[in-house]
């Protein structure tokens, strides 16, 4: 297969495995912005402030129904913070947050299947458990005193008095929920956009041996309980490095770990590159500035141990029990156009995302934009990256990724005309 062969039939996978994603993205979005919107939050707040079961679980709970951009996480977990949330539980918050939200465990379920699913859920709530017993043990007590002196800034809170029943019954109520579904998109379109080109393009140009020589899997047995310990072992410390030098969020490496499934990756690696979204190089520099280097430092050993413990539990809870999965998705599978179950759900997709699109705009020209202002979840937070400028890196990124798009759709195109 020629060069350009190959580059349109990235482009194609990638443009596929969004068109079999874009349906998850709208209905989780579409969810978890109403929860976001209906839920009074604050009636959480006030009970995280000690080292207990309870202000962990709260958080948790907390997490696993906000916005699962990370950078809006990370700022999230800040206000907690700064509101008074103990640290563990605000560890626990930025967990819940980026592992347990609706729309992650939609796009694992379609792409990895139901036991990837159920590991993410368990797991992510065993990393909590993890990450607390590991700060409790270790608590740095003057490192996490200059980190509150260190997050200075003044955060605003979201409403803290309001009847949901009423809010629910209300058309304001729902044009907020429109106008939180478009900034959760205009938070994370970059983010999904290069991750599954990424995953697209690697799908296509790099070799099954390269991850079996990364992760010393084998063909054909990489996700097979008889793996020796220390490959497994490997794998599972290994993956969120992996994960870091991709720089992908967490809802754009679900594509690329179904590609490292397919590379014979184990079930630890993949479950471990999967966690270790917070782990990526502009998230732990997010973290710095709210905390300084030694405390973001700090949390993501503190990660990084809590994934690594969690992965190789999981691999061998499965294997113990008989539902490893001894194979991987085909890739064609998850990255074909078909006139399937796909195509109407994206029909109901588009529908559902006009719809909320107008209750935005509704919003908007009433005056009530929608927005609780001040809100620590999204108008606060910062990508870090200078996104408001066309020459930031960010954006020149996106530009050239959108060429690259264009260019293999242009090349599909030609080729399918020539033959």
């Amino acid at each position: 297969m020629s060069f350009f062969n190959q580059y349109a039939n990235g482009v194609m996978t990638a443009l596929g495995f969004f068109w079999n994603a874009l349906w998850a993205f709208v209905m989780g979005y579409a969810i978890s912005a109403a929860i976001q919107v209906f839920v009074p939050k604050s009636r959480l707040t006030r009970h995280m402030g000690d080292c207990d079961i309870k202000s962990i679980s709260l958080a948790g709970v907390f997490g696993a129904i906000s916005s699962s951009c990370s950078f809006a996480a990370l700022s999230a977990a800040r206000a907690l913070f700064q509101k008074g949330a103990h640290f563990v539980a605000t560890v626990a918050f930025m967990f819940a947050s980026t592992n347990l939200v609706i729309e992650l465990g939609v796009l694992i379920f379609l792409f990895l299947g139901w036991q990837y699913l159920i590991a993410e859920i368990a797991g992510g709530i065993v990393m909590i458990a993890i990450s607390a017993i590991l700060i409790r043990l270790t608590y740095p007590k003057s490192l996490i005193e200059r980190a509150k002196q260190h997050a200075d800034e003044a955060t605003g809170q979201e409403e803290n008095d309001f009847d949901w029943k009423k809010r629910i019954k209300s058309s304001a109520g729902w044009q907020q929920v429109g106008t939180r579904f478009v900034m959760e998109w205009q938070m994370v379109w970059r983010e999904i956009l290069f991750g599954f080109t990424v995953a697209g393009f690697i799908a296509v140009f790099v070799p099954d041996q390269v991850w079996q020589t990364l992760f010393m899997a084998n063909s054909g047995s990489g996700n097979s309980g008889n793996m020796p310990f220390l490959t497994v072992l490997e794998n599972a410390a290994i993956a969120p490095f992996v994960a870091a030098a991709t720089f992908i969020g967490s809802m754009g490496n679900i594509p690329l770990a179904t590609v490292l499934t397919a590379g014979g990756v184990s079930f630890a690696g993949i479950m471990g590159f999967i966690y270790s979204d917070l782990m990526v190089p502009p998230l732990v520099k997010v973290n710095a500035r709210y905390y300084g280097w030694k405390t973001a430092l700090y949390i993501a050993a503190v990660m990084y141990v809590s994934i690594v413990i969690t992965a190789l539990g999981l691999h061998y809870a499965y294997a113990l029990i008989g539902i490893l999965p001894e194979g991987s998705r085909d890739i064609a599978e998850v990255s074909g156009f078909k006139i399937n179950y796909t195509f109407f759900l994206n029909l109901t997709a588009f529908a559902l995302t006009g719809g909320l699109f107008w209750l935005h705009r509704l919003g908007q020209k009433s005056g009530k934009d929608g927005h609780d202002h001040g809100s620590h979840d999204h108008h606060n937070h910062d990508h870090g990256d200078g996104s408001a400028s066309f020459f930031a890196p960010k954006n020149l990124l996106v530009t050239g990724i959108v060429v690259a798009l264009a260019t293999g759709l242009a090349l599909q195109g030609w080729q399918t005309v020539s033959s």
